[in-house]
Protein backbone atom coordinates (compact mmCIF):
# COMPACT_ATOMS: atom_id res chain seq x y z
CA UNK A 1 0.00 0.00 0.00
CA UNK A 2 1.37 3.43 -1.18
CA UNK A 3 -0.10 5.63 1.94
CA UNK A 4 -1.03 8.72 -0.05
CA UNK A 5 -2.57 11.70 0.40
CA UNK A 6 -6.40 12.01 -0.66
CA UNK A 7 -5.10 14.73 -2.69
CA UNK A 8 -1.84 16.44 -2.46
CA UNK A 9 -2.76 19.51 -4.10
CA UNK A 10 -5.60 20.19 -1.90
CA UNK A 11 -3.26 19.49 1.20
CA UNK A 12 -1.00 22.00 -0.03
CA UNK A 13 -3.61 24.38 -0.95
CA UNK A 14 -4.59 24.24 2.21
CA UNK A 15 -0.79 25.61 3.57
CA UNK A 16 -1.52 28.31 1.28
CA UNK A 17 -4.66 29.23 2.18
CA UNK A 18 -3.56 29.49 5.90
CA UNK A 19 -1.26 32.36 4.76
CA UNK A 20 -4.54 34.19 3.84
CA UNK A 21 -6.06 32.97 7.10
CA UNK A 22 -5.15 33.52 11.21
CA UNK A 23 -5.30 33.39 14.50
CA UNK A 24 -5.97 34.65 18.69
CA UNK A 25 -4.29 35.86 21.99
CA UNK A 26 -4.16 36.69 25.50
CA UNK A 27 -6.02 40.10 26.98
CA UNK A 28 -4.60 42.87 28.98
CA UNK A 29 -6.15 46.07 30.59
CA UNK A 30 -3.01 47.83 28.85
CA UNK A 31 -3.24 48.98 24.99
CA UNK A 32 0.47 47.34 23.79
CA UNK A 33 1.11 50.17 21.13
CA UNK A 34 -0.05 48.02 17.81
CA UNK A 35 -2.72 50.15 17.37
CA UNK A 36 -1.17 53.42 16.64
CA UNK A 37 1.59 51.30 13.93
CA UNK A 38 1.74 51.19 10.50
CA UNK A 39 0.06 47.85 8.84
CA UNK A 40 3.34 46.59 8.14
CA UNK A 41 4.69 46.96 11.73
CA UNK A 42 1.67 45.53 12.87
CA UNK A 43 2.06 42.43 10.99
CA UNK A 44 5.65 42.81 12.22
CA UNK A 45 4.74 42.96 15.52
CA UNK A 46 1.71 39.61 14.83
CA UNK A 47 4.80 37.66 14.01
CA UNK A 48 7.18 38.39 16.58
CA UNK A 49 4.91 37.33 19.25
CA UNK A 50 3.85 34.58 17.69
CA UNK A 51 7.00 33.50 17.51
CA UNK A 52 7.81 33.56 20.48
CA UNK A 53 5.15 31.35 22.02
CA UNK A 54 5.30 27.77 23.34
CA UNK A 55 2.06 26.67 21.73
CA UNK A 56 -1.09 27.49 20.30
CA UNK A 57 -4.81 26.85 19.18
CA UNK A 58 -5.59 26.60 15.77
CA UNK A 59 -9.39 26.04 14.29
CA UNK A 60 -11.35 27.53 11.58
CA UNK A 61 -12.72 26.43 7.66
CA UNK A 62 -12.18 27.72 4.70
CA UNK A 63 -13.55 27.07 1.13
CA UNK A 64 -10.74 25.79 -1.95
CA UNK A 65 -11.54 25.45 -5.03
CA UNK A 66 -14.90 24.93 -4.06
CA UNK A 67 -14.63 22.46 -1.09
CA UNK A 68 -14.61 22.84 2.62
CA UNK A 69 -11.18 22.32 4.48
CA UNK A 70 -11.73 22.28 8.20
CA UNK A 71 -8.82 22.35 11.18
CA UNK A 72 -8.31 21.69 14.59
CA UNK A 73 -5.07 21.78 15.96
CA UNK A 74 -3.13 21.63 19.31
CA UNK A 75 0.52 22.39 18.28
CA UNK A 76 3.64 23.30 20.38
CA UNK A 77 6.99 25.28 19.20
CA UNK A 78 9.68 22.90 18.10
CA UNK A 79 8.16 19.39 19.59
CA UNK A 80 4.81 18.64 17.17
CA UNK A 81 1.06 19.25 17.38
CA UNK A 82 -2.39 17.17 17.12
CA UNK A 83 -5.63 17.53 15.76
CA UNK A 84 -7.97 16.13 12.82
CA UNK A 85 -8.20 17.77 9.67
CA UNK A 86 -11.10 17.06 6.81
CA UNK A 87 -10.09 17.38 3.58
CA UNK A 88 -13.04 16.55 0.69
CA UNK A 89 -14.87 14.67 3.29
CA UNK A 90 -11.61 12.65 4.48
CA UNK A 91 -11.32 12.67 7.94
CA UNK A 92 -7.94 12.13 10.13
CA UNK A 93 -6.60 12.79 13.02
CA UNK A 94 -2.95 13.33 13.67
CA UNK A 95 0.17 13.84 16.02
CA UNK A 96 3.78 14.96 14.88
CA UNK A 97 6.21 14.60 17.71
CA UNK A 98 9.77 13.29 18.02
CA UNK A 99 10.36 13.49 14.06
CA UNK A 100 7.54 11.06 13.34
CA UNK A 101 3.96 11.72 11.90
CA UNK A 102 1.10 9.37 13.15
CA UNK A 103 -1.91 9.51 10.63
CA UNK A 104 -5.67 8.01 11.88
CA UNK A 105 -8.36 8.45 9.03
CA UNK A 106 -11.54 7.94 8.94
CA UNK A 107 -12.82 4.26 6.73
CA UNK A 108 -13.30 6.78 4.22
CA UNK A 109 -9.70 7.84 3.92
CA UNK A 110 -8.57 4.93 4.30
CA UNK A 111 -10.33 3.25 1.66
CA UNK A 112 -9.08 6.33 -0.88
CA UNK A 113 -5.69 5.49 -0.02
CA UNK A 114 -5.68 1.96 0.30
CA UNK A 115 -8.42 0.18 -1.70
CA UNK A 116 -11.64 -1.25 0.27
CA UNK A 117 -10.21 -4.24 2.09
CA UNK A 118 -7.14 -2.75 3.59
CA UNK A 119 -9.77 -0.16 4.56
CA UNK A 120 -11.22 -2.96 6.93
CA UNK A 121 -7.95 -3.93 8.16
CA UNK A 122 -7.15 -0.17 9.16
CA UNK A 123 -10.09 1.09 10.71
CA UNK A 124 -9.43 2.87 14.36
CA UNK A 125 -5.75 1.99 13.08
CA UNK A 126 -2.69 4.74 13.26
CA UNK A 127 -0.04 4.75 10.69
CA UNK A 128 3.18 5.80 10.98
CA UNK A 129 6.19 8.06 8.83
CA UNK A 130 9.02 10.09 9.37
CA UNK A 131 7.60 13.63 9.40
CA UNK A 132 9.49 14.61 6.16
CA UNK A 133 8.14 11.15 4.33
CA UNK A 134 6.97 12.40 0.92
CA UNK A 135 3.80 10.82 1.85
CA UNK A 136 2.81 12.50 5.14
CA UNK A 137 5.21 16.24 4.91
CA UNK A 138 2.39 18.42 3.35
CA UNK A 139 0.18 17.35 6.55
CA UNK A 140 3.49 16.95 8.92
CA UNK A 141 3.86 20.77 8.04
CA UNK A 142 0.50 21.53 9.09
CA UNK A 143 1.72 20.71 12.94
CA UNK A 144 4.69 22.60 12.99
CA UNK A 145 3.83 26.51 14.57
CA UNK A 146 6.82 27.77 13.80
CA UNK A 147 6.34 27.05 10.10
CA UNK A 148 2.48 27.62 10.27
CA UNK A 149 3.35 31.03 11.89
CA UNK A 150 5.87 31.96 9.35
CA UNK A 151 3.79 30.64 6.32
CA UNK A 152 0.80 32.63 8.00
CA UNK A 153 2.62 36.18 8.34
CA UNK A 154 5.03 36.54 5.73
CA UNK A 155 2.93 36.31 2.51
CA UNK A 156 0.86 38.95 1.84
CA UNK A 157 0.66 41.88 -0.56
CA UNK A 158 -0.35 44.95 -0.25
CA UNK A 159 -1.46 46.36 3.13
CA UNK A 160 -3.98 48.71 4.65
CA UNK A 161 -5.11 49.37 8.00
CA UNK A 162 -8.69 48.40 8.77
CA UNK A 163 -9.47 50.15 11.65
CA UNK A 164 -10.44 48.44 15.25
CA UNK A 165 -13.00 46.13 16.56
CA UNK A 166 -13.50 43.96 19.49
CA UNK A 167 -13.44 40.12 18.57
CA UNK A 168 -14.21 37.30 21.61
CA UNK A 169 -13.64 39.96 24.11
CA UNK A 170 -9.99 40.90 23.05
CA UNK A 171 -9.72 44.36 21.40
CA UNK A 172 -7.59 44.23 18.40
CA UNK A 173 -6.46 46.40 15.43
CA UNK A 174 -7.07 45.17 11.89
CA UNK A 175 -4.83 44.89 8.64
CA UNK A 176 -6.68 44.04 5.55
CA UNK A 177 -4.22 42.88 2.56
CA UNK A 178 -5.66 44.37 -0.27
CA UNK A 179 -3.89 42.57 -2.81
CA UNK A 180 -5.05 38.92 -1.95
CA UNK A 181 -7.96 39.78 0.33
CA UNK A 182 -8.45 39.04 3.96
CA UNK A 183 -8.04 41.01 6.65
CA UNK A 184 -5.77 40.14 9.97
CA UNK A 185 -6.72 40.79 13.53
CA UNK A 186 -3.77 41.84 15.73
CA UNK A 187 -4.32 42.07 19.32
CA UNK A 188 -4.10 45.56 20.71
CA UNK A 189 -3.56 44.68 23.97
CA UNK A 190 -1.03 42.20 26.05
CA UNK A 191 0.94 40.13 23.28
CA UNK A 192 0.16 41.19 20.03
CA UNK A 193 -1.08 37.67 18.90
CA UNK A 194 -3.10 37.38 15.80
CA UNK A 195 -6.39 36.39 16.75
CA UNK A 196 -7.72 36.04 13.19
CA UNK A 197 -8.02 36.28 9.74
CA UNK A 198 -11.47 36.26 7.69
CA UNK A 199 -11.34 36.37 3.82
CA UNK A 200 -14.83 36.67 1.97
CA UNK A 201 -15.59 35.20 -1.49
CA UNK A 202 -15.61 31.82 -2.91
CA UNK A 203 -12.17 30.47 -1.10
CA UNK A 204 -12.89 32.55 2.09
CA UNK A 205 -13.63 31.63 5.19
CA UNK A 206 -12.12 32.13 8.98
CA UNK A 207 -9.51 30.52 11.18
CA UNK A 208 -8.54 31.51 14.66
CA UNK A 209 -5.51 31.12 16.97
CA UNK A 210 -5.85 30.89 20.85
CA UNK A 211 -4.97 29.29 24.08
CA UNK A 212 -1.42 30.99 23.35
CA UNK A 213 0.83 29.22 25.51
CA UNK A 214 -1.57 26.42 27.12
CA UNK A 215 -0.56 23.39 28.43
CA UNK A 216 -0.56 20.72 25.41
CA UNK A 217 0.55 16.97 26.06
CA UNK A 218 1.58 15.23 22.84
CA UNK A 219 1.38 11.44 23.56
CA UNK A 220 2.36 8.58 20.49
CA UNK A 221 -0.37 6.29 19.79
CA UNK A 222 0.34 2.54 21.01
CA UNK A 223 0.59 0.02 18.27
CA UNK A 224 0.70 2.54 15.26
CA UNK A 225 1.47 0.93 11.55
CA UNK A 226 4.57 1.81 10.08
CA UNK A 227 3.75 2.52 6.58
CA UNK A 228 7.29 1.28 5.37
CA UNK A 229 6.19 -2.46 6.88
CA UNK A 230 2.95 -2.11 4.85
CA UNK A 231 4.67 -0.43 1.58
CA UNK A 232 7.22 -3.29 1.46
CA UNK A 233 4.51 -6.14 2.09
CA UNK A 234 3.21 -5.32 -1.58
Amino acid sequence: MKARLPSSSSVLSLGLALALLSGCGSSSPSGNGVASKTPTQIVAAAKAAAAGAASAHVAGSIVEEGKPITLDMELVAGKGGKGRISLEGLSISIIRLNGAVYINGSTAFYRHVAGAAAAQLLQGKWLKATASSSNFASLASLTDLGKLIDTTLASHGKLAGAGTKTIAGQKAVGVTDVTQGGTLYVASTGSAYPIEIVKNGASGGKIVFNRWNKPVTLTAPANAINVNQLQSGH
